[in-house]
């Protein structure tokens, strides 16, 4: 068949795959902000850094995504050249447990770490939910106390404080999975699969609600959408456990332990968690870490399935308009707990492990809600070109500012319109440019243009007169660049 000259070639469109986003200048900018703030109280708690592949073996993975629909288990995974299954990262913690169960030999024990970087995740995106995103770690394995447990919630408190989330705009709620087997001791169910149905439906509490979480325990309900979703089928004195597991935060402390212990009743495992819960906040009082930063909350459920003692969750209590301008709260930033068993997957022996994981995107998310990060980061001051024969002067110009510390650039563009230059400076979000022409250079002086200032002023002169007597540029010896640009960069911050 002869090829169609007149066809033209398919262009790829220049969109990123479904569920991921390009993060620019700003974006990151704050982010690693952020990640240097909260990588400075782990360092002071003495967590040493950890950074392993982002790819791991999917066996080393292991299975523990729960959007098992998606292909691979909710898991990026390809086959390599060996027939060796291998996929990206979806947290941080499933690598910690092969790179512990490799080098354990080699590193203290207990081992404590940090790490930072994004994870993928095989799943349907929604609304601000992609499938690349940024985690951020800290763990202690080697451990089996639970003031290993109680650090991690101190840490997580100051962590919150760190980066800019105020006291009374946070809580740090505990549990333990310990009482919620103990619950499941009490109700009588023994069956693996029935007591899994149990666990998820108390997952569902933060959603439907205690009379929801009754029906599905129960015969089941009806959802939002009219379809009847079959419950778990206990019974009343079954269900009754549960419910009161659920229900038993009380006025204070020692009141949701004794609703507790009445959840459990004599049931060994049930009241051992108790016990740990009460250690908890006997280390935290200890600390100075009151119920208005770390509180026994009963009602943390989510995750249970995956922690084996205490779990805990960081969630932030101020208001927010959400998309329909209704006021709520913010929700949680992080969570984390105990979980003893995974680097049995490697030695087949337990090795206590507890740890916390903080979604940096959300956590910058509030700290704009809060107004503790500048939305808009000062670009490099912007060294102008006026002589194309003298691009030695001005590249040492821009040396002496950036060896002074000062971000700084010569314009690389087309020198010809100098009007371009100024609104290239201005898309840069420059706080200073610096201009050189041929009688600048023969007196020994330079201008230097107040961008910040300019820009503010200019929506305020209505006359020629006006703006020649603005003092957003100013003439100085070319030996005070350093100095005088340091000023007006002062100046551009002061305005912010």
């Amino acid at each position: 068949m002869a090829k169609d000259k007149n066809k033209k070639p398919m262009r790829p469109k220049a969109l990123p795959p479904k569920g991921f986003r390009d993060y620019f200048g700003t974006d990151v900018a704050q982010r690693n902000a952020m990640l240097s703030q909260i990588t400075e109280v782990y360092h002071r708690y003495g967590f040493d850094a950890l950074e392993s592949p982002a790819v791991e073996t999917v066996e080393a993975l292991g299975k523990f995504l729960p959007d098992v629909d998606r292909p691979n288990e909710g898991v990026f995974a390809w086959q390599d050249e060996d027939d060796a299954w291998m996929a990206l990262r979806y947290d941080l913690t499933a690598p910690l447990a092969r790179v512990y169960a490799q080098f354990r030999n080699d590193l203290p024990s207990p081992y404590r770490r940090y790490a930072m970087g994004p994870v993928w995740r095989n799943e349907k995106p929604g609304p601000g939910r992609y499938r690349q995103f940024y985690q951020c770690d800290a763990d202690t394995v080697g451990a089996p106390s639970v003031a290993a447990d109680a650090e991690i919630c101190s840490m997580l408190s100051d962590t919150l404080e760190s980066v800019g989330i105020p006291r009374g705009d946070y809580l740090v709620r505990v549990n333990n999975r310990k009482v919620l087997n103990g619950v499941l001791e009490t109700t009588g169910v023994s069956d693996a699969a029935q007591q899994a149905d149990v666990l998820r439906t108390i997952d569902k509490f933060d959603k439907v609600g205690i009379a929801g979480v009754t029906e599905l325990l129960g015969k089941g309900r009806l959802d939002a959408s009219g379809a009847y979703i079959d419950g778990v089928g206990l019974t009343e004195m079954q269900a009754a456990p549960v419910l009161a597991f659920l229900t038993s935060k009380g006025a204070d402390a020692s009141a949701t332990i004794a609703n507790l212990r009445n959840a459990v009743g004599g049931s060994d495992i049930g009241l051992a968690g108790i016990s740990e819960l009460e250690t908890i906040g006997e280390l935290m009082a200890a600390g100075g870490y009151g119920s208005d930063r770390v509180e026994i909350d009963p009602s943390v459920v989510r995750g249970l399935g995956y922690y084996t003692g205490p779990v805990f969750e960081a969630e932030l209590t101020f208001e927010i308009l959400d998309a329909k301008g209704r006021k709520r709260q913010f929700g949680s930033v992080a969570g984390g707990g105990r979980y003893d068993d995974l680097v049995k997957r490697f030695t087949g022996q337990e090795v206590p492990a507890t740890g916390v994981s903080i979604g940096v995107d959300r956590l910058l998310a509030a700290l704009r809600e809060k107004g503790r990060m500048d939305e808009i980061a000062n670009g490099p001051v912007v060294v102008t070109v006026m002589d194309r024969d003298r691009m030695s002067d001005y590249q040492t110009m821009v040396t002496e500012l950036r060896n002074a510390g000062i971000r700084a650039e010569m314009y690389m563009g087309n020198p010809k319109n100098f009007g371009n230059q100024l609104k290239y400076a201005d898309k840069r979000n420059s706080p200073v440019a610096v201009i050189e022409g041929g009688d600048e250079k023969a007196n020994g002086v330079v201008q230097i243009k107040d961008l910040a200032l300019g820009a503010r002023l200019s929506a305020e002169i209505e006359t020629a007169e006006e703006w020649k007597k603005q003092p957003a540029q100013m003439e100085i010896k070319r030996s005070d660049l350093v100095a005088e640009v340091r000023k007006m960069i002062a100046r551009a911050e002061g305005l912010k």
